[in-house]
């Protein structure tokens, strides 16, 4: 059977395919979130709602009365919808097996499970994905949250360029539903008849320099523009709280790691690199590309080893401890140098 995805378990919902059980799980609890919303706000009109909707919580509730429950008929209604929210307090979930080998069909039964999934070497586990719709949500990865925004942004209509699409990466991070909640909030804020998400916007409004960031670091290294790099160590050193040195020396790591994979990829045009790292679009890659120019093969491994030496002295773990500023400047000569 093939796995189910968050855009293929919204594609079945939009075309009005329900499922009888849906179990959602994962570390990324903002896709079990938006799956169940849609299902609650979709699968039954405002009247049905009345007798046809039951919300339980996993904490106060139990399988025997979920599975009562959902083996009830719908009141003048073609469906009903059984909602559990915080399934991961359930106990015995074993017991909802004898359900799974028969279930209602005219009942829509939604598990959302958050922080975990189910164990899958259970029965119960191979059941539900034999018998309905089951979610195991990865946190995302750095490199994945620009298309998770563009897509949002798209939604809303909205449409920003590169560098506020990674401004907002770098100031949220991978927590989708907060990036989510700013994004609403800078669609709020824009001035009437406009659809242009800008980086002065994002600078406004979530608090991030469009000047000194991360992402105009790693540019600056990219393009190994000396002044411009340490313009913004500079910034960075006089404002440590907004720019963690362990957040710098993480993203910078996980560029590096991936100029140093590309050198591996059969074919060095974007699309064959994005292809080589799994990367779903060519988003971003030519900076990959560019430098690949700027460093040759033993500088970036270098480059790998000193950001590790700078993040272990960081924590003290190299002698004594010296100041985030003078780490950065010091990683920063040795790479561009």
């Amino acid at each position: 059977m093939a796995k189910y995805t968050y855009d293929s378990i919204m594609s079945e919902l939009k075309s009005g395919l329900y499922k009888p059980v849906y179990y959602l799980m994962g570390e990324e609890g903002y896709f079990t979130d938006r799956i169940t919303d849609y299902i609650v706000d979709n699968a039954l009109t405002d009247i049905e709602k009345d007798f046809n909707l039951t919300v339980f919580y996993g904490l106060d509730t139990d399988i025997d009365t979920i599975v009562t429950a959902a083996k009830r008929f719908p009141m003048m209604a073609e469906r009903q919808v059984i909602v559990v929210r915080e399934a991961q307090m359930l106990k015995n979930i074993d017991s909802l097996l004898y359900y799974l080998q028969s279930p209602q069909p005219t009942t829509v039964l939604v598990f959302a499970h958050k922080n975990g999934a189910i164990d899958k070497r259970k029965k119960v586990a191979t059941e539900l994905e034999r018998t309905g719709v089951v979610l195991d949500s990865k946190k995302m990865r750095d490199d994945q949250l620009p298309a998770f925004i563009n897509g949002y942004l798209r939604e809303k209509g909205l449409v920003a360029d590169n560098k506020s699409v990674l401004m907002m990466r770098e100031s949220i991070g991978a927590d989708l539903s907060r990036l989510a909640s700013e994004i609403d909030k800078l669609a709020i804020a824009l001035p009437a008849g406009s659809q242009n998400i800008t980086p002065e916007l994002v600078e406004e409004h979530i608090g991030i320099s469009k000047e000194y960031n991360n992402f105009e670091l790693q540019n600056a290294l990219v393009n190994k523009d000396i002044l411009k790099a340490n313009k913004i160590v500079q910034y960075f050193a006089r404002n440590p709280k907004k720019n963690p040195i362990q957040m710098t020396l993480a993203l910078l790591f996980g560029f590096f790691s991936n100029v140093m994979m590309c050198y591996y990829a059969p074919e060095k045009s974007e699309k064959g690199v994005a292809d080589f790292l799994g990367l779903r679009s060519a988003w971003g890659v030519g900076d990959y590309i560019k430098a690949m120019r700027n460093y040759k093969p033993m500088h970036v491994m270098e480059i790998l080893h000193l950001i590790r030496l700078a993040d272990a002295q960081s924590k003290g773990a190299e002698g004594p401890q010296v100041p985030d500023g003078e780490i950065m400047r010091e990683l920063l000569y040795k790479i561009l140098h």
